[in-house]
C-alpha cells in the first residue's frame, strides 16, 4: 500500500515514517506538499498516486493560532479542503487528523465520536472543526482521527518541556491542574492508524487518544517520576496560568467507535508514557 503523508517532518509525521514500515510512506512537507496550493497539491496526487493519504499537516501551535488567524484558517481549514477534493478527485482515501479541541470542554463525562463539536473555544478549535467539515463535504472515503496531549520522539511536546524546565535552576513548577483528558503517545496513535489502514471499508470518526485521565499537574508528576527527577511539582489553576489561547476544562475523549468497530483499544496513558520515556530518555520502566 502507498501511503503519501502531509506534514513528514512533524512530531506525528516522523513517528509515522519509522513505525508503519509494511507500507510505502512518501512524507512530504514544504515546499513539496503545499496544501494551501491546491492546484499543486493535486498535482502531487495524480503523480504519486497514493492508495492513502495521511493528512498531518497543520498549525498546531494553539496560542500562535490566535495571534495568526488567518494562517491558521488557511492551513487548517482551507488546506485541509484542498486536501480532501484532491483525494476525492484521485480516487484515494483519506486520513485525516484532528483535534479534542473542537469540542468546547464543557462537559461533565468524556466525549464520544458522535457527540456534536461546537467547534472549540480557540482559534485552533475553530479551524480544525472547519477542516473536519471540509473532509466530510469534499471526501467521502475518509476517516477523521481526534487526537490529543500528543507526544513523540524529538518533540516538541509537554513532555520534552517539562524535563527541559526540570534543570535543577528552579525549586518548584507550577503545572495546571483544572484541565483533564488523555496524554497520548505518537506511537500509540501510529499502531492506531496501523489498523484503520488495514480495514479499508471503515470510514468516519475515530478517538485514538490513549486510555484513562489525568490533569496536567497529574502528567508532570508522572513524567518526573517515570525520569527519577525530584522537580517539586505545584498544582494552581487556569486563571493562575493564563495563556493567549483559552484551553477546554475537558478534553477526555471515549473510544467509542474503536470498541463498534472491533478495532484494538489504545494503551493506557501511563504505561504509553513508559514505553516512551524508556525510548526517548533512558530512563527504567516503573
Amino acid at each position: 500500500m502507498k501511503v503519501l503523508l502531509t506534514g513528514g517532518k512533524g512530531m506525528l509525521g516522523r513517528t509515522l515514517c519509522a513505525e508503519l514500515h509494511e507500507f510505502e510512506m512518501i512524507p512530504t512537507d514544504l515546499p513539496e506538499g503545499d496544501i494551501t496550493d491546491a492546484a499543486g497539491f493535486d498535482a502531487l496526487c495524480k503523480r504519486l498516486r497514493p492508495d492513502v493519504v495521511i493528512h498531518c499537516a497543520a498549525m498546531t501551535a494553539v496560542d500562535k493560532c490566535e495571534s495568526n488567524q488567518d494562517l491558521a484558517w488557511k492551513l487548517n481549514a482551507v488546506g485541509s479542503a484542498n486536501v480532501a477534493a484532491a483525494c476525492h478527485r484521485n480516487g484515494i482515501r483519506l486520513v485525516a487528523l484532528s483535534t479534542d479541541y473542537v469540542f468546547d470542554g464543557d462537559a461533565d463525562t468524556p466525549y464520544t465520536e458522535f457527540d456534536t463539536p461546537t467547534g472549540g473555544i480557540n482559534v485552533y478549535g475553530l479551524s480544525k472543526w472547519a477542516g473536519e467539515q471540509a473532509v466530510r463535504a469534499h471526501c467521502p472515503n475518509h476517516v477523521i482521527a481526534r487526537i490529543s496531549w500528543l507526544y513523540g520522539f524529538g518533540g516538541p511536546s509537554f513532555v520534552h518541556t517539562m524535563l527541559r524546565l526540570a534543570d535543577g535552576t528552579r525549586d518548584s513548577l507550577k503545572v495546571v491542574d483544572d484541565q483533564r483528558g488523555n496524554p497520548t503517545s505518537t506511537l500509540a496513535v501510529a499502531r492506531g492508524l496501523r489498523e484503520i489502514l488495514a480495514r479499508p471499508e471503515l470510514v468516519g470518526t475515530f478517538h485514538l487518544t490513549c486510555e484513562g485521565e489525568a490533569s496536567w499537574y497529574d502528567f508532570a508528576c508522572k513524567i518526573f517520576e517515570l525520569a527519577g527527577n525530584p522537580q517539586k511539582v505545584i498544582p494552581c489553576t487556569s486563571d493562575e496560568y493564563k495563556t493567549p489561547a483559552r484551553r477546554p476544562a475537558n478534553s477526555r475523549l471515549e473510544k467509542k467507535m474503536l470498541r463498534l468497530c472491533g478495532l484494538p483499544a489504545m494503551p493506557d496513558w501511563k504505561d504509553a508514557l513508559a514505553e516512551f520515556m524508556t525510548t526517548e530518555f533512558n530512563t527504567k520502566q516503573h
